[in-house]
Protein backbone atom coordinates (compact mmCIF):
# COMPACT_ATOMS: atom_id res chain seq x y z
CA UNK A 1 0.00 0.00 0.00
CA UNK A 2 1.29 3.43 -0.87
CA UNK A 3 -0.26 6.55 0.61
CA UNK A 4 0.02 10.03 -0.87
CA UNK A 5 3.01 12.03 0.36
CA UNK A 6 0.56 14.55 1.77
CA UNK A 7 -0.52 11.94 4.34
CA UNK A 8 2.90 12.14 5.98
CA UNK A 9 2.75 15.92 5.88
CA UNK A 10 -0.61 16.07 7.60
CA UNK A 11 0.29 13.51 10.25
CA UNK A 12 3.33 15.62 11.14
CA UNK A 13 1.42 18.90 10.96
CA UNK A 14 -1.33 17.63 13.26
CA UNK A 15 1.29 16.45 15.74
CA UNK A 16 3.00 19.84 15.52
CA UNK A 17 -0.26 21.71 16.08
CA UNK A 18 -0.94 19.53 19.11
CA UNK A 19 2.27 20.86 20.66
CA UNK A 20 1.08 24.48 20.58
CA UNK A 21 -0.23 26.27 23.64
CA UNK A 22 -4.03 25.95 24.04
CA UNK A 23 -5.81 28.29 21.62
CA UNK A 24 -2.66 29.05 19.62
CA UNK A 25 -2.60 28.58 15.86
CA UNK A 26 -0.01 28.12 13.15
CA UNK A 27 -0.44 29.27 9.59
CA UNK A 28 0.03 27.07 6.57
CA UNK A 29 3.06 29.22 5.72
CA UNK A 30 4.61 28.58 9.15
CA UNK A 31 4.03 24.85 8.87
CA UNK A 32 5.34 24.80 5.30
CA UNK A 33 8.50 26.64 6.35
CA UNK A 34 8.92 24.40 9.40
CA UNK A 35 8.93 21.28 7.20
CA UNK A 36 10.27 22.87 3.97
CA UNK A 37 7.09 22.06 2.05
CA UNK A 38 5.27 23.96 -0.73
CA UNK A 39 2.93 26.32 1.15
CA UNK A 40 0.05 26.52 -1.38
CA UNK A 41 -0.21 22.73 -1.68
CA UNK A 42 0.09 22.23 2.08
CA UNK A 43 -2.65 24.81 2.68
CA UNK A 44 -4.93 22.88 0.33
CA UNK A 45 -4.15 19.61 2.11
CA UNK A 46 -4.76 21.14 5.54
CA UNK A 47 -8.25 22.05 4.36
CA UNK A 48 -9.02 18.33 4.04
CA UNK A 49 -8.48 18.04 7.81
CA UNK A 50 -10.71 21.07 8.38
CA UNK A 51 -13.47 19.46 6.30
CA UNK A 52 -13.08 16.25 8.32
CA UNK A 53 -13.49 18.21 11.57
CA UNK A 54 -9.96 17.42 12.75
CA UNK A 55 -8.56 20.94 12.41
CA UNK A 56 -10.17 24.34 12.86
CA UNK A 57 -9.07 27.28 10.73
CA UNK A 58 -9.30 30.97 11.48
CA UNK A 59 -8.56 33.92 9.24
CA UNK A 60 -6.95 37.27 9.89
CA UNK A 61 -3.49 38.40 10.93
CA UNK A 62 -3.38 35.95 13.85
CA UNK A 63 -5.25 33.25 11.98
CA UNK A 64 -4.13 29.77 11.21
CA UNK A 65 -4.83 26.17 12.07
CA UNK A 66 -5.30 24.40 15.38
CA UNK A 67 -6.70 21.05 16.42
CA UNK A 68 -10.50 21.07 16.38
CA UNK A 69 -10.68 18.73 19.37
CA UNK A 70 -8.32 17.26 21.95
CA UNK A 71 -5.30 15.41 20.59
CA UNK A 72 -6.47 12.28 22.39
CA UNK A 73 -9.61 12.28 20.24
CA UNK A 74 -7.86 12.46 16.86
CA UNK A 75 -6.59 9.14 15.54
CA UNK A 76 -4.05 8.44 12.86
CA UNK A 77 -6.78 6.61 10.96
CA UNK A 78 -8.97 9.72 10.90
CA UNK A 79 -6.14 11.74 9.38
CA UNK A 80 -5.28 9.05 6.83
CA UNK A 81 -8.92 8.72 5.80
CA UNK A 82 -9.33 12.50 5.51
CA UNK A 83 -6.50 12.51 2.97
CA UNK A 84 -6.88 9.18 1.22
CA UNK A 85 -10.40 7.92 1.94
CA UNK A 86 -11.44 4.68 3.59
CA UNK A 87 -11.51 2.28 0.68
CA UNK A 88 -9.27 -0.75 0.58
CA UNK A 89 -6.21 -0.50 -1.66
CA UNK A 90 -6.90 -4.04 -2.91
CA UNK A 91 -9.60 -4.64 -5.45
CA UNK A 92 -10.40 -8.24 -6.37
CA UNK A 93 -11.19 -8.54 -10.07
CA UNK A 94 -12.17 -12.21 -9.83
CA UNK A 95 -9.48 -13.40 -12.20
CA UNK A 96 -9.97 -16.85 -10.73
CA UNK A 97 -12.98 -17.05 -13.07
CA UNK A 98 -11.01 -16.18 -16.20
CA UNK A 99 -8.68 -17.91 -18.61
CA UNK A 100 -7.63 -21.52 -18.82
CA UNK A 101 -7.53 -21.85 -15.04
CA UNK A 102 -11.06 -20.53 -14.46
CA UNK A 103 -12.86 -22.01 -11.48
CA UNK A 104 -16.43 -23.17 -12.04
CA UNK A 105 -19.07 -20.62 -10.95
CA UNK A 106 -20.29 -22.88 -8.13
CA UNK A 107 -16.82 -22.67 -6.55
CA UNK A 108 -16.91 -18.86 -6.66
CA UNK A 109 -19.96 -18.13 -4.52
CA UNK A 110 -17.81 -16.82 -1.67
CA UNK A 111 -15.26 -14.04 -2.09
CA UNK A 112 -11.92 -15.43 -3.16
CA UNK A 113 -9.43 -16.49 -0.52
CA UNK A 114 -6.93 -13.83 -1.55
CA UNK A 115 -9.56 -11.09 -1.39
CA UNK A 116 -10.57 -12.25 2.10
CA UNK A 117 -6.96 -12.25 3.31
CA UNK A 118 -6.31 -8.82 1.81
CA UNK A 119 -9.47 -7.45 3.45
CA UNK A 120 -8.37 -8.88 6.80
CA UNK A 121 -4.95 -7.25 6.42
CA UNK A 122 -6.55 -3.92 5.54
CA UNK A 123 -8.81 -4.15 8.57
CA UNK A 124 -5.85 -4.96 10.84
CA UNK A 125 -4.02 -1.92 9.46
CA UNK A 126 -7.07 0.29 10.04
CA UNK A 127 -7.49 -1.04 13.57
CA UNK A 128 -3.86 -0.34 14.34
CA UNK A 129 -4.14 3.27 13.14
CA UNK A 130 -7.47 3.74 14.93
CA UNK A 131 -5.79 2.70 18.16
CA UNK A 132 -3.22 5.51 18.06
CA UNK A 133 -4.16 9.12 18.73
CA UNK A 134 -2.18 12.29 18.26
CA UNK A 135 -2.19 12.43 22.06
CA UNK A 136 -0.47 9.04 22.14
CA UNK A 137 2.24 10.41 19.86
CA UNK A 138 2.71 13.44 22.10
CA UNK A 139 3.17 11.16 25.09
CA UNK A 140 6.11 9.50 23.35
CA UNK A 141 7.90 12.71 22.37
CA UNK A 142 10.84 13.87 24.46
CA UNK A 143 9.69 16.28 27.18
CA UNK A 144 11.63 19.12 25.52
CA UNK A 145 9.99 18.66 22.11
CA UNK A 146 6.85 20.84 22.50
CA UNK A 147 8.77 23.92 23.67
CA UNK A 148 11.38 23.45 20.93
CA UNK A 149 8.62 22.98 18.34
CA UNK A 150 6.86 26.17 19.45
CA UNK A 151 10.11 28.19 19.31
CA UNK A 152 11.10 26.91 15.88
CA UNK A 153 7.60 27.20 14.43
CA UNK A 154 7.34 30.85 15.42
CA UNK A 155 10.93 31.63 14.45
CA UNK A 156 12.00 32.61 17.97
CA UNK A 157 14.75 29.96 18.14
Amino acid sequence: MKLPVSTEWLLHCATTLAQLEPGATASAAQLAQYYDLPAPYLAKQLQSLVKAGLLAASTGPRGGFRLARPASEITLLQIVEAVDGASSPYECREIRQQGRGAFPAEECRRPCLIARKMAAAHEAWRSSLAGVSIGDLLAELPASAPARTRRRLTGTA
